[in-house]
């Protein structure tokens, strides 16, 4: 049973072509055009899921009212990145579009719970999988205390303790969040000494002061009795956005004790290049939100200066590589052009003026893959797998996996293993197939490795075994 009801909105409604018959230039009937439900499974189901799982909640109920979805369709839904597709399609595609969609949703099924094999073998290690916590919705971030207890930020704004397995406290002191699109409670993770000072950080979408809009904001806290005391904001970005879309939020410690996170360009393509606001950027600081005085920025006339890198969309994952210590992260590209990066300092990584992806309707976003002056993606997927978190493994209870990157795949339901060789993809592998959106992927202080599913709500354990 779910422990609170949250209604999801749609991601994107991406670019469909050819949904009905049409007459060629000659008045013959065209019969060769794709139908509906390949089309469907072909550039919708990776946003909205195969079987329509993420068409959800009151914005779903309210288009299913009007019997029509052509008129989103049409209009487009900006403030949550979906793209009007007036141009891309007639109104007669468009109609058979909605009919296809709505008399699928009707027969959709109830979700079953996922049942994973007694054992896994993969390429490199075998492993069971063992279920952790049940009843979320969309699991985000996960933290683990000294005591072993598990801390799960939910996107609706609850913060969650499991203890053995089973729910031992909701979490309360949490600020308002602005649970909105992609938006909501998002990363958790302690500091490198918590031990010694107690500070947990949480990044989450905080509305703007006069309610209209927000942006990603990261606040530092303490624990006791279950309730965040002493917190303190360390973090805001700008400028606020009514846009549901590309808040970021993943962060990481590095050795030195700085704070290193990502924000996406929140909808607007041009905040990556411009140094002038927070969006579309790495960001670096001091554990108590002080800007380190080497920032490659700090001395640039109008750029913000905890901007570390620029020119990213969203960045999704972020960890420190086990041996050379030096920053990657993930991020979405658009349809097509998710990368694998090495962060580094004051690096352009050029999104918009290049990218391996296209538009969502099917046009070209830039024609450019390269350019001098920008980087280039260690990885680049196409088609998107929708990468949520990453985490290099570490520790010797996984040796087929050691030093690989762990990433999860929203829109394909899998955790992905990427092995790097001489900082080069030299291997990919598919683990839990199926398992479910997965939202984040983490390792334990005990060297476990824990991933967040959402549909269903579950946090798994990977277990190897010989």
């Amino acid at each position: 049973m779910k422990l609170f009801l949250f209604a999801t909105v749609p991601l994107f409604l991406i670019s469909i072509v050819g949904m009905c018959n049409s007459k060629d230039e000659n008045g013959s009937l065209n019969t060769n055009q794709p139908s509906a439900k390949d089309n469907f499974l072909k550039y919708c189901a990776g946003c909205h899921g195969s079987k329509m799982e993420r068409f959800a909640g009151n914005t779903w109920e309210a288009f299913k009212a009007g019997g029509d979805l052509t008129g989103v369709m049409r209009s487009g839904l900006p403030e949550l990145g979906m793209p009007s597709f007036e141009k891309a399609f007639t109104q007669a595609e468009m109609k058979a579009i909605s009919d296809y969609i709505l008399e699928m949703k009707d027969k959709k099924e109830a979700p079953v719970a996922t049942k994973f094999p007694a054992v896994v073998r993969s390429k490199h290690q075998a492993f069971k999988i063992d279920t952790v916590a049940k009843g979320l919705d969309v699991p985000w971030g996960i933290a683990f205390l000294p005591d072993g207890d598990m801390l799960v930020t939910e996107r609706s704004g609850q913060l969650f303790r499991f203890s053995g397995g089973k729910l031992k406290a909701i979490i309360s002191g949490v600020p308002e969040v602005m649970a909105q699109g992609q938006g909501g409670l998002m990363d958790v993770v302690l500091h490198p000494k918590y031990k010694e000072n107690g500070w947990i950080y949480i990044s989450y979408s905080q509305k703007a002061p006069n309610g209209v809009g927000g942006n990603t904001a990261i606040f530092r806290t303490k624990l006791k009795n279950n309730q965040l005391v002493e917190k303190q904001e360390i973090f805001k970005a700008m400028p606020n956005s009514t846009k549901g879309v590309h808040f970021g939020c993943r962060m990481v410690f590095d050795d030195q004790g700085y704070l290193y996170f990502g924000v996406g360009e929140r909808g607007e393509m041009s905040n990556a290049q411009t140094l002038t606001n927070h969006c579309g950027k790495i960001h670096r600081i001091f554990d108590d939100g002080r800007i380190p005085p080497d920032n490659p920025f700090v001395n640039t006339s109008g750029a913000m200066p905890t901007i570390y890198s620029y020119g990213h969309r969203n960045p999704q994952g972020i960890d420190i590589h086990p041996v050379s210590r030096r920053i990657y992260n993930n991020e979405h590209g658009p349809r097509g052009g998710d990368e694998i990066n090495l962060v580094g300092k004051g690096n352009n990584y050029g999104w918009p003026v290049i990218t391996y992806g296209i538009n969502y309707d099917g046009t070209v976003l830039s024609k450019l893959t390269a350019k001098e002056g920008m980087e280039q993606p260690v990885f680049q997927w196409t088609p998107s797998i929708g990468p949520s978190s990453m985490k290099f493994v570490v520790g010797d209870r996984y040796p087929g996996w050691k030093g690989d990157i762990l990433s999860g795949s929203l829109s394909f339901k899998y955790l992905e293993r990427v092995h790097l060789e001489g900082g080069k993809v030299t291997e990919q592998e598919k683990l839990l197939e199926n398992a479910g959106r997965v939202r984040h992927v983490t390792i334990s202080p005990d060297g476990y490795i824990y991933v967040a599913v959402e549909s269903p709500g579950i946090i798994v354990k990977l277990v190897p075994v010989n």
